[in-house]
């Protein structure tokens, strides 16, 4: 190539990620997103995730699977980023049978992904148990392991299945592991042959799904004029660097995580929204400074139905946490943002949201290294309720005045726009803020 001429640009690629402790509801606005996408690519995590969708009176559950799964032209990736368990993954296309989707057409599979083993899952259990009280609330699917076994060199990976020594460097690995697990001081009971039995049935079907070297084909479908939307998993606020460590995943959750988890450059990255609620949930163990444990709580959570989407626990509920919101919206590069849920907090008489932090002593509004009940208390910012159920409005001028301050005041504290609001679970259930006056 001439030094002075200019390279042909590519596409960007659009970037959808959770900007609080997951659960934000990231595979509705998928969903939505994808007709304006030709490929919907996961860059990372594995089936903790649970990506809820929901349409023609039908809901829909992902784990592993894109959310542009239902979409008749949208080809859907699984990244090098993610870890995938045959057994969970198996499990998911047998939900999906009944939709006539053709997986070989539809779906791909990057050699570089890594494999969950049945071991790895035990090994995830015994660690939890091992802890008690100290425990992580790890959904137990045997994420941790599997990325301590990538970080480790250990690994298998999908490309591993077509090797001939395939089944050599499984057993290899599941030894290594059987001797950790007898460290353990706590004892998992397992049916090492029934495990298997599902594993290998589930090795069996990820067979029958196109294994594709992704770099090399995302590389090839962006300079064809293809549009490609990544899909993150968990949150922001679960980053294994930048969460709230030690109650974080595995995986790298926020923007940098799509360019190693589909390996693109950070120039390539065009619009990135990030995905909240109207306030803040959290899943399993972790500090929460706006946590609420009175009547507002219950409310939020039963209105909300707030139980998680892959383990089915109860979440935590509090109010929105605008100090932790603008951290994630800093780090991620957002530049956009969609509101979840705003239907949930329709009758609240008056709505809180946590515009600082007393942190040991000292007012902040930027995001202390522990959050921590004795280090954190939160200061709130009231605003007026709205009364009216939005859940069928269909157009931005229907939106209470109240919601609508609410509204203006997120987007003036994080200096982001609000360009997409959430009024209930339904794909049709959504506003497109920037589209109407």
């Amino acid at each position: 190539m001439e030094p002075n001429k200019k390279r042909r640009m590519t596409p960007k690629i659009n970037l959808l990620l959770g900007l609080q402790w997951g659960d934000e509801g990231k595979g509705k606005i998928v969903d939505v997103l994808t007709e304006q996408h030709d490929i919907i690519a996961r860059f990372q995590g594995g089936p903790n995730a649970g990506h809820t969708l929901v349409f023609n009176g039908q809901k829909h559950v992902l784990h592993t699977i894109p959310s542009g799964i239902f979409h008749p032209t949208t080809t859907n990736i699984i990244g090098n980023g993610v870890v995938i368990d045959p057994v969970i993954f198996k499990k998911e296309l047998d939900r999906l049978s009944q939709f006539d989707i053709d997986f070989s057409e539809k779906l791909l599979l990057s050699r570089k992904a890594h494999l969950i083993l049945p071991t790895h899952r035990l090994l995830d259990a015994a660690s939890e148990t091992a802890k008690g009280k100290a425990k992580i609330g790890s959904t137990l699917k045997g994420i941790g392991p599997t990325y301590m076994d990538k970080t480790g060199r250990n690994g298998l990976r999908i490309g591993d299945i077509e090797r001939e020594d395939w089944m050599e460097k499984y057993r290899h690995l599941k030894n290594k592991h059987l001797k950790m697990l007898s460290h353990f001081e706590v004892q998992i009971d397992f049916d090492m042959q029934e495990l298997e039995a599902a594993f290998f049935e589930g090795i069996a079907v990820l067979r029958q799904i196109p294994f594709i070297d992704s770099v090399s084909f995302i590389h090839k479908e962006l300079r064809n004029g293809k549009k490609l939307l990544a899909e993150g998993a968990q949150g922001a606020l679960l980053d294994i660097d930048f969460g709230t460590y030690p109650f974080v995943t595995s995986s790298t959750t926020t923007a940098a995580g799509a360019c190693t988890g589909l390996g693109v450059a950070p120039n390539q990255i065009g619009e990135v929204y990030g995905i909240i609620k109207a306030y803040t949930t959290r899943v399993g163990s972790g500090p929460f400074p706006t946590e609420l444990f009175d009547e507002d709580g219950k409310k939020i959570a039963k209105t909300g139905n707030e139980f998680g989407a892959t383990t089915g626990r109860p979440r935590r509920c509090g109010w929105l946490d605008l100090v932790a919101l603008k951290y994630a919206v800093e780090l991620n590069g957002v530049t956009q943002l969609a509101m979840m849920k705003s239907d949930v907090l329709s009758g609240f008489q008056t709505i809180k949201a946590c515009t600082s932090y007393l942190y040991k002593g000292k007012e902040t509004t930027d995001f202390p290294y522990s959050i921590n009940s004795e280090d954190v208390h939160p200061i709130y910012t009231d605003f007026d309720g709205w009364q009216q159920d939005i859940t069928a409005i269909q157009s931005v001028a229907k939106i209470p005045d109240n919601l609508m301050k609410y509204i203006r005041f997120i987007e003036n504290f994080v200096q982001v726009p609000i360009t997409i609001l959430s009024v209930g679970p339904d794909r049709k259930q959504t506003l497109f803020l920037q589209n109407e006056g």
